[in-house]
């Protein structure tokens, strides 16, 4: 099994980010945090990489139904979802969510594949829409 939800889109990467933050919305997701990798390891390490920004999303309902069945799955949370410019192609974007999936992987707790199952639902629905809104 993989660990990955993943679409690619010809955009631009910030309309990517744009679209990708309404998509997560649609389904319940707020994003807590935005980690800029390219900014991060340029000023830490002094190197260079294509944009890839991580959004750490949550939908609260659905981390309180996760962590009510294990609290360490906390570890887990936020579901993480990754933008970035493939570094063989500066014109195509791929935005990656956490798998909820893994939850499963980790815990055995009774409920938390149900969770998994509904986060996986909605993060499929977001990663989908981002292919219906770059048909449109």
């Amino acid at each position: 099994m993989g660990y990955a939800l993943s679409t690619t889109l010809r955009t631009t990467f910030d309309d990517a980010v744009a679209r990708t933050r309404t998509a997560l919305s649609e389904q319940g997701f707020g994003v807590l945090t935005e980690i800029d990798m390219k900014a991060t390891l340029k000023a830490k390490l002094g190197e260079d990489m294509e944009n890839y920004l991580i959004l750490g999303a949550c939908n609260p309902p659905l981390a309180h139904r996760a962590v009510t069945c294990d609290r360490q799955i906390g570890l887990l949370l936020p579901c993480n979802v990754a933008v970035r410019t493939d570094p063989d192609d500066a014109d195509t974007i791929i935005v990656d969510a956490m798998d909820p999936q893994v939850m499963v992987q980790m815990s055995n707790a009774p409920g938390l594949r149900e969770v998994a199952d509904d986060a996986a639902e909605k993060l499929q629905a977001a990663i989908a829409s981002l292919q219906q809104t770059a048909a449109s």
